[in-house]
């Protein structure tokens, strides 16, 4: 307080304690005042000028001024200014902190103090009310529901309530989630419709990622899934600016109203019981209220108006999809919702597009060409296509005792009379072994190894290396040369005793 008020002060009344509680000033310091104007002879007669009483307070009271309204931070005020203009702004409390390093020792209070001097309020902005024509638009987001009863396991996890409000009528659709994932945003929506029986033509929600990839003003990234729900339904995506809820603030009223009026006082319910016991609430007590802004019953408003110009649902269910983008592993297989899905081996290493869906699981190159479709699996579970893998890995992956035996029937009876001789040991799996010899089959042909087999089996030696080493020197080809008879030796040319001596019979 300027001293020259303290001093009118003083001057008007006797009592310390009125000057005060008129002041603010503490009642040792007005005693301490009145002692020092009296002494100086301020409490009569004219009181000289601003100038003179504060330099009659320097030289008399140089240790004890009165209060001023100067900041004890003000000699970081460039250094306050320049955090402060900083986007977004440096919050006070950091700012206290980063003086206290720079050797400031007063409070936060002087810092904030200071900071809302050199920031004052400004005046509020004017608002424009925005009213839609009746199924034109509908404004849906997520708010907290706290904790409820999952019915699966029995216990108690953080719900959220979905909440979709049309903008016309005020009618709202609530249910109870345990998440906000991309399939049950999808799921919420569908449910929503039927509902309303009724698709609006314009969607408006706020930028979280089930839907909006990234967020801009011009531009902004849809994910994959929503935009197939969009053009499913027929209805158009309306992101809100980052951070400016209020353009969608007829769900923000909407979620704070489930709070407050159903959710408020509850004990902590079931997943499944909250959702049926909130629309009836919808029906009986949120739909029949006076609304605070149209002064009309939500639901009469939709009976009698909105719900007759909403668009038709599609007859046909919607198969709500969830798109990924995934890269293809040495095995040929990508990895989606913890299952495992095929491609075709000449994708290695590339990035594919996977669409999931109820029904089927698709997966696309990056220029949305369809490569593969399977049936979902559920978490480490595999669904592969042979065709997708190597010609070799594929006749591995296809081998058993009963198809070794087909191909080699289809070889020849020679060839089936070896390969099950093989399979018929006891001892070693001969079935890698069987495979090799079949596949001779494509280097040299059936025919000539359909032979092979049948000299193999005479020399009682069935073994791969023996088949092949007919094959590679040609054994199994017919001789076309003249064969050279010789006759039968009945008698040798020497005696026994010139060929092993006379010592050999002692």
């Amino acid at each position: 307080m300027d001293i020259h008020e303290i001093l009118h002060h003083l001057r008007a009344s006797d009592s310390d304690r009125s000057v005060s509680r008129l002041t603010g000033v503490a009642r040792p310091t007005v005693k301490k005042y009145r002692v020092w104007a009296r002494q100086n002879g301020l409490l009569l007669g004219p009181l000289p000028d601003l100038g003179s009483l504060h330099k009659l307070l320097e030289e008399s009271l140089p240790e004890n001024r009165p209060p001023q309204n100067v900041s004890s931070a003000l000699d970081y005020k460039e250094f306050i200014t320049e955090l402060r203009g900083q986007i977004p702004p440096v919050e006070v409390a950091a700012i206290f902190q980063r003086l206290l390093e720079r050797g400031f020792t007063n409070s936060y209070s002087s810092v904030y103090r200071l900071v809302k001097v050199l920031e004052p309020d400004h005046p509020v902005e004017g608002t424009a009310r925005v009213e839609t024509a009746p199924g034109e638009e509908a404004q849906v987001d997520f708010g907290s529901a706290g904790l409820m009863v999952d019915p699966e396991t029995e216990k108690l996890r953080k719900a959220w309530a979905f909440v979709m409000v049309l903008s016309n009528s005020r009618h709202i659709y609530v249910e109870f989630v345990f998440d906000q994932r991309v399939p049950t945003w999808l799921k919420l929506h569908q449910h929503a419709f039927s509902w309303f029986n009724g698709v609006p033509r314009r969607i408006k929600l706020d930028n979280l990622k089930a839907a909006i990839v990234r967020a801009s003003i011009d531009d902004p990234q849809v994910q994959l899934a929503y935009r197939e729900c969009a053009q499913f339904f027929q209805f158009l995506i309306s992101p809100c600016r980052v951070q400016t809820p209020e353009h969608k603030g007829k769900v923000e009223s909407g979620v704070h109203y489930v709070a407050r009026n159903f959710l408020a006082g509850r004990s902590k319910m079931n997943l499944r019981e909250a959702n049926r016991k909130v629309l009836d609430w919808v029906m009986e007590t949120a739909g029949k209220r006076i609304h605070g802004t149209t002064k009309k019953q939500p639901l009469a408003v939709f009976l009698e108006v909105e719900q007759q110009k909403l668009q038709p649902v599609p007859p046909t269910p919607f198969d709500p999809a969830e798109w990924k983008k995934v890269r293809l592993h040495r095995d040929c297989h990508v990895v989606f919702n913890r299952a495992y899905y095929s491609a075709p081996h000449r994708f290695i290493g590339q990035y594919l597009w996977v669409r999931g869906g109820l029904k089927h699981v698709r997966l696309f190159t990056e220029n949305h060409e369809l490569i593969a479709t399977h049936d979902p699996a559920g978490p480490g579970e595999r669904r592969m296509h042979p065709d997708h893998l190597p010609s070799r890995k594929r006749e591995g992956l296809a081998l058993s005792r009963e198809s070794c035996l087909s191909r080699a029937g289809q070889v020849g009876p020679l060839t089936l009379r070896l390969v099950d001789e093989l399979l018929s040991d006891t001892i070693v799996d001969r079935l890698p072994t069987t495979a090799r010899i079949l596949r001779l089959e494509q280097e040299f042909t059936k025919e000539r190894l359909e032979v092979a087999c049948g000299m193999a089996l005479s020399y009682g030696d069935g073994t791969f290396q023996t088949v092949r080493g007919i094959l590679k020197s040609g054994l199994d080809r017919p001789v076309t040369s003249s064969w050279i008879v010789l006759p039968a030796v009945t008698e040798f040319s020497r005696s026994v005793d010139e060929l092993v001596g006379e010592t050999a019979w002692n």
